[in-house]
């Protein structure tokens, strides 16, 4: 049984537009990816917001730690700079007005909770009442770097999907990724090879690799029927994948006669 490659949008469509930032959303969302990548932090007043980096300093016109601002004092800043290509003023989204905008799709949504080297207490708690507010539990997956933390949401919510990220070459990852809770492997693109591939599909493990970017490796990753590829080129992405339906329907159509 053949299995299609699910698109998620890196940050959004971040190749061509603002990254975490409702523009590039919502342009993922047209472009017809399948699903998108994002990251949360908290603010100073507690208020889920989508950035990165533990800091502003990248990717908007300020400076200084996501956690020692207000909601309101970041969103001040313009996340949608000329060094991200946009002119257009864009501002660092909640969680919130995320969830209102994704909620009127068919999105499938990882949340990354970037809560390795800031702790964010209550992170977890936070997330996973928005999530059940906004009846989005069968369109979210939680991943994390802090695997202690994917532990905590299994035992809160097991009913939400979580995702352990990872950069090395594990041995039996679906092993390691049980013992807390997880059911999705979101691995560094080199470690995506096709006996884990394999291998994970019949342990009903998800391989879903991070940030595939070229064209070979996109090419490979969806002819081996990678369940997923994390990648900031959604339009690239697509197109291969639209080029390998149209092949194997041809393959099978020639198999028949």
């Amino acid at each position: 049984m053949k299995h299609r490659t699910m698109i998620f949008a890196h940050r959004g469509f971040s190749a061509r537009y603002p990254e975490n930032t409702m523009v590039a959303f919502q342009a993922a969302y047209d472009s017809g990816a399948d699903g998108i990548e994002l990251d949360v932090q908290l603010t100073k007043d507690r208020i889920p917001v989508i950035i990165h980096d533990e800091t502003i300093n990248r990717t908007t016109d300020g400076a200084g730690f996501v956690k020692d601002f207000t909601f309101n004092e970041l969103r001040k800043w313009d996340a949608g700079t000329i060094k991200n290509n946009h002119e257009q003023k864009c501002l660092i989204p909640s969680l919130d007005e995320y969830f209102q905008w994704v909620k009127q799709t068919d999105l499938i949504t990882n949340i990354e909770l970037k809560n390795g080297m800031i702790s964010y207490e209550g992170l977890e708690e936070i997330i996973l009442e928005m999530i059940t507010t906004y009846e989005l539990e069968d369109q979210i997956i939680l991943s994390s770097f802090n695997h202690y933390s994917l532990a905590k949401i299994a035992e809160l919510n097991p009913n939400i999907e979580t995702a352990i990220l990872f950069m090395e070459g594990l041995y039996k990852p679906w092993d390691y990724a049980r013992t807390v809770g997880a059911r999705g492997l979101h691995c560094f693109y080199p470690v995506a090879q096709k006996p884990i591939i394999d291998q994970a599909a019949t342990e009903q493990i998800a391989v879903r690799p991070f940030t595939v970017n070229e064209e070979e490796d996109l090419k490979r990753l969806i002819f081996y029927q990678c369940p997923a590829v994390i990648t900031d080129h959604v339009d690239q992405a697509l197109l291969i994948r639209q080029k390998y339906d149209e092949h194997s329907k041809m393959s099978e159509f020639e198999e028949r006669t």
